[in-house]
């Protein structure tokens, strides 16, 4: 699968596809990925748009739609994880909403699995994004990370038993909140019928002054970074190796592969030196995660100017920064 690329903030906009200022996405635009040289698309939906909102029935136009997305980038010959995202925060792992979202989950991905049942293994499921308790980013409690687990196994039962090309997909579980030590800690991997057919998916953001806090004064990254006033005094290139060691160890080396779903540094236009840094940063990331048998897919939210994520112009497919394109793109070579 190579390194991938997230189409994010746009089919998991809520509203509509480009309510959080994207444009729709086009085969212009995947086919750009592809020739950047990415292997894998990541597609985050909120599929909460219903016909029938008592019963979690998705809309037929909204499910074509996806679909839609979905056929270009194979089209492109790229491996396509389509996952349920944030959606609205309806998935929170207490034991208060467990028998709710349990039932809703599990309704949802049948009529996911169903639409996209034809599909080759190219299409892999991802079952939900980031559960957590709205606000609480601590280290979860035990009511927590079970009743998350328990959604892991509800979205693999309900996918298996659609049968057919899912009888045997590739899917995607997460650990609680994607965060490395919490998996490694408290995550457990699903039963499953299918043999060695699992992946579980991780994020990484460290150091957060340096990767997404806008108003942070840390701009330097990496033991190249020359000036220590500027730099975090942890999450360098050894942190970053032991983390990955330990999904290496705790699920490569155990059969379950395992995604990095997500990862990337924001632009700082305001700051001259620090894109070198960034691209070391990526770079550095996509590496290691290639080392330790990891899939890495970047994570671009349309965003190119200052604090943003963004490595393409989303209405021309354009490159917009070429050098951190090819930073991690050239480390699959």
């Amino acid at each position: 699968m190579g390194t991938g690329w997230n189409l994010g903030n746009t089919l998991e906009a809520i509203g509509s596809e480009t309510a959080w200022g994207n444009p729709k996405a086009t085969p212009e635009l995947i086919n750009a990925v592809k020739a950047a040289g990415f292997d894998t698309i990541r597609l985050p939906v909120a599929w909460s748009r219903f016909s029938d909102e008592a019963n979690f029935i998705i809309q037929e136009s909204w499910l074509a739609r996806v679909e839609e997305v979905v056929n270009d980038a194979l089209e492109a010959d790229l491996y396509v994880l389509l996952n349920l995202h944030w959606d609205g925060g309806w998935m929170q792992p207490t034991y208060a909403e467990q028998a709710y979202v349990n039932e809703r989950l599990a309704i949802m991905w049948t009529q996911i699995a169903n639409r996209f049942n034809s599909y080759d293994e190219r299409l892999l499921f991802a079952g939900t994004n980031e559960v957590m308790v709205e606000g609480d980013y601590g280290t979860p409690t035990e009511e927590y990370y079970t009743v998350q687990n328990g959604f892991n196994q509800v979205f693999v039962d309900t996918v298996r038993a659609t049968g057919g090309n899912n009888a045997s997909r590739f899917l995607v579980v997460q650990g609680f909140n994607t965060n490395i030590d919490h998996t490694v800690n408290f995550a457990a991997v699903p039963s499953d019928p299918a043999n060695d057919k699992l992946l579980m998916e991780v994020h990484y953001y460290d150091p957060f002054n340096f990767t997404l806090n806008e108003d942070s004064t840390v701009t330097q990254w990496g033991d190249d970074a020359a000036d220590p006033a500027k730099t975090e005094s942890w999450a360098h290139e050894d942190h970053l190796n032991a983390q990955f060691t330990k999904m290496q160890d705790t699920y490569v080396a155990h059969g379950v592969g395992v995604i990095l779903g997500e990862y990337g540094a924001i632009r700082r236009a305001d700051n001259t030196e620090h894109e070198a840094y960034r691209i070391a940063w990526n770079r550095a990331v996509t590496e290691s995660a290639l080392a330790h048998q990891m899939v890495p897919v970047y994570w671009d939210n349309g965003v190119t100017g200052n604090g943003g994520l963004g490595l393409f112009n989303r209405s021309t497919g354009a490159q917009v920064y070429p050098e951190l394109i090819e930073a991690i793109t050239s480390a699959a070579e």
